[in-house]
């Protein structure tokens, strides 16, 4: 696995977001009927903030997934708890599998997230909202570090409020190449993103 990062295009991207957001393993990420063009209008709008930024995870020069980076303090998770300086909240979708399945694959995409948004050194803390109906993701959260804070309300759901911290997450990350044989993924910022974000 050899993982690049580059900023959506909310365009161009938006037919391959479009067929991974409206197939039902994506159904937690709140687009199942959405068109082409309300995905574009999403992605456009999320661009645009300057608090919030969408970013396509290549394996290999192939989309494998779509990973959102956001400020708490700007988002409805501000009145949900006590956002801390050097949070940074996070939404991730990996994309539907193309063949043969493969063990661990999304634990290390997980793990290369969690590396590229830690090498802020202004990032003390990465924040989870997965829906609290959403099992699998609350067990690989926790694979990767995270500790649950409890259910917490939202606009759109009910969610798992999770933090991981930095020391949270090496502890974590050494357990699984030690315990899992997973090889530390190969990657780096392909496209450095500058619309204001604090990644």
């Amino acid at each position: 696995m050899s993982f690049t990062f580059r900023s959506v295009d909310a365009v161009a991207d938006a037919p391959l977001l479009h067929n991974w957001v409206t197939r039902p393993y994506a159904a937690f990420w709140g687009m199942q009927s959405a068109t082409v063009d309300a995905v574009v209008e999403e992605y456009s709008n999320i661009q645009a903030t300057g608090h919030h930024h969408a970013v396509l995870g290549l394996d290999g020069g192939v989309p494998a997934f779509l990973m959102e980076e956001y400020l708490p303090s700007a988002s409805p998770l501000a009145t949900a708890y006590a956002v801390q300086p050097g949070d940074i909240g996070m939404h991730l979708l990996v994309a539907p599998p193309s063949g043969a399945s493969r063990p661990g694959y999304t634990a290390a995409v997980m793990d290369a997230v969690l590396e590229r948004l830690f090498l802020d050194p202004g990032v003390d803390r990465v924040v989870v909202e997965p829906d609290a109906r959403n099992t699998k993701i609350h067990v690989l959260n926790e694979r990767l570090g995270f500790r649950p804070a409890g259910i917490v309300t939202l606009p759109d759901k009910e969610a798992l409020l999770s933090f991981c911290t930095r020391p949270d997450y090496h502890a974590a990350r050494a357990a699984l190449h030690r315990h899992h044989g997973l090889s530390a993924p190969s990657h780096q910022p392909s496209h450095p993103i500058h619309q204001g974000a604090a990644l």
